[in-house]
């Protein structure tokens, strides 16, 4: 047992419960052997939709506890099924609740030079996926082995989050039909809160992540002669500036919104005296809301064609929706919090924190059911590397709190 669940005089640290004090004390006794797991997982990332090493780890981890077991939804995702052992409450009908983990890795190559880095080039987990899916283990654990809740826990290990939309394939498969759930739940470490914190949003999460590609046309020619062709290149760089209005001065500025083009490329790279024949421009629009992001689609598509007319240009553009925004429902966001108090204290629990405007494919199962989607805090000295960042690595000192908050909160969900 660490510091944090030691009892002083008989009282239980912050507002914990005798309860919740044995679940992190039981999955902490555990950490030496999640730790492993989520090591092992880490030398051999794998990226969207081919998760099979992986998948079979899970499945044989949620075996070996005794856990229903389904395969193949998504491609490579994997679905366990708890069910209780007590009764409902009277008058009440019995709830199920899902609680997610994604298992991809990132295409990007590994900094890190300790034993468990990648074995694997230019495939890495940088993003703490590995660290998700070990987290629902130690959950599942936990769950099986007690069964002290009335209703069902379906534990769902998702393929392809990073640009792959496997929460979408999974539900396209069948995933709600199948497994039919009152609520969804999430978390994602989060390096930028401390150790030992947690963040619940009311709301906007994360955002809509679209991309947007652009060509404008125009008629090469020398470069000393401009007026016999017909130049893309300044017609690219009014239309970059234009674009910026729509967060500037069409927008909300307390509704967020980014417009970044990242990348300009012409149709002739190498002369320097060469008007190209076209331009292309590619980049993404984030938004929080649903309706600014309708707005966003449209405002881009009117800047890029009327600008490129105004020039004598024409401008093929190509919005391409997504995911969604990640949106927490209010109910489930406050069942969340609660959940977090218990195991973290009050005074760990941050409601008011800004929304990232990174992307999450959990949006897509909130669209469905109502649900909520936490950062987990694991920074400290040794873990200061971002997400997605080549020195990075998931903190496992983060585990046993975040496999207690799983639990909590799925024992709250099917309370309510």
């Amino acid at each position: 047992m660490n510091a944090s669940t030691r009892t002083i005089e008989g009282k239980l640290p912050g507002s914990m419960s005798r309860a919740t004090l044995d679940t992190l004390s039981r999955v902490t006794a555990d950490l030496a052997t999640f730790t492993k797991i989520r090591r092992e997982l880490h030398q051999d990332p794998e990226l969207a939709y081919e998760e099979h090493n992986t998948a079979a780890r899970v499945v044989a981890e949620l075996g070996a506890l005794g856990i229903e077991t389904h395969r193949g939804l998504g491609g490579t995702g994997v679905v366990g099924v708890i069910r209780g052992n007590e009764a409902p409450a009277t008058g009440q009908k019995a709830r199920t609740v899902l609680l997610r983990a994604d298992m991809d890795a990132l295409p990007m190559q590994e900094a890190n030079t300790f034993a468990h880095r990648s074995q694997h080039a230019h495939r890495m987990h940088a993003c703490g996926h590995d660290g998700h899916t070990t987290t629902l283990l130690a959950a599942a654990k936990e769950l099986a082995t007690q069964r002290d809740f009335a209703g069902t826990v379906v534990l769902v290990f998702q393929p392809a989050e990073e640009g792959g939309s496997g929460a979408k394939k999974m539900i396209d498969d069948g995933l709600f039909e199948r497994f039919p759930v009152d609520a969804v739940f999430a978390l994602h470490n989060w390096p930028a809160l401390p150790l030992g914190q947690v963040a619940v949003h009311a709301g906007s999460v994360m955002a809509a992540t679209d991309r947007v590609e652009v060509r404008i046309h125009g008629r090469g020619g020398h470069a000393a002669m401009p007026h016999l062709a017909q130049d893309p290149v300044p017609v690219a760089a009014q239309i970059i500036t234009g674009l910026q209005q729509i967060a500037s001065r069409f927008s909300d500025p307390l509704d967020a919104v980014v417009v970044s083009i990242t990348s300009v490329v012409t149709s002739q790279t190498t002369a320097f005296n060469v008007i190209p024949e076209h331009v292309d421009l590619l980049g993404t629009v984030r938004t929080l809301s649903e309706g600014t992001r309708t707005q966003a689609e449209k405002l881009f598509g009117a800047i890029c064609t009327n600008i490129s007319a105004a020039f004598g240009s024409a401008a093929d553009v190509n919005y391409i929706r997504g995911y969604p925004a990640t949106v927490n429902t209010t109910k489930e966001a406050d069942m969340a919090a609660r959940a977090a108090v218990r195991v973290f204290g009050g005074e760990n629990v941050h409601r008011g924190l800004p929304p990232s405007m990174g992307g999450e494919d959990f949006a897509f199962m909130l669209e469905k059911k109502p649900g909520a989607y936490v950062w987990l805090g694991q920074g400290d000295a040794d873990h200061k590397a971002s997400l997605h960042n080549p020195h990075y690595d998931f903190n496992d000192n983060a585990l046993p709190k975040g496999a207690t908050w799983l639990v909590e909160i799925a024992k709250e969900a099917l309370r309510t």
